[in-house]
């Protein structure tokens, strides 16, 4: 049984955790969609996302930096399962960019978009905490089925991204002519 002063400190630490991934996730969302925080916008990102082979590269761009920018979602702990599987389905889909560098992020690996899912799944499965929106409407809807929900419609849909985006990069290896 958790005593008052564990779960103050509980909900202190959802709230901190939140804050900071939530907060990272929005900044490089809206980089993606709108060039803030000196990103390069939509048409640009999209430009990149074809060049690592997600097609189509601008609807794919889009929902990318819609799925981070969710991450003001995650700071006010509203529709917590669903705003953080969208991070998740997000990050799944970067580190598969990074993994044929490795782990680490100095060696350009998958260390940090690993690191943002895996926290914003702990977010979807522990819900926000007393401090949220989605406590003062009741948690109506951040309950164990939502966010176990929400994480299998993440991973389905980023597992169908990451297998069409190998098929684009498989086809593209195939057709540049040998060196």
């Amino acid at each position: 049984m958790t005593n008052t002063r564990s779960r103050s400190t509980l909900d202190v630490g959802l709230l901190a955790l939140r804050v900071g991934v939530g907060g990272t996730l929005f900044a490089h969302g809206t980089q993606k969609l709108f060039g803030w925080f000196g990103g390069h916008g939509l048409d640009a990102t999209a430009g990149a996302f074809d060049g690592m082979g997600f097609k189509p590269a601008k609807p794919s761009a889009a929902l990318a930096g819609i799925s981070e920018a969710g991450g003001a979602l995650l700071v006010a702990g509203a529709g917590t399962p669903f705003a953080a599987a969208g991070a998740v389905g997000a990050m799944v889909g970067a580190a598969s960019v990074h993994k044929p560098a490795g782990f680490f992020a100095t060696s350009g690996g998958y260390e940090y978009p690993a690191i943002l899912g895996l926290a914003s799944a702990a977010l979807a499965l522990t819900g926000p905490g007393k401090y949220s929106v989605d406590a003062a409407l009741g948690h109506r809807f951040t309950g164990s089925k939502a966010a176990v929900g929400a994480l299998a419609a993440a991973g389905a849909g980023a597992g169908f991204v990451v297998a069409r985006r190998q098929k684009a990069v498989a086809a593209a290896a195939a057709a540049a002519p040998a060196e």
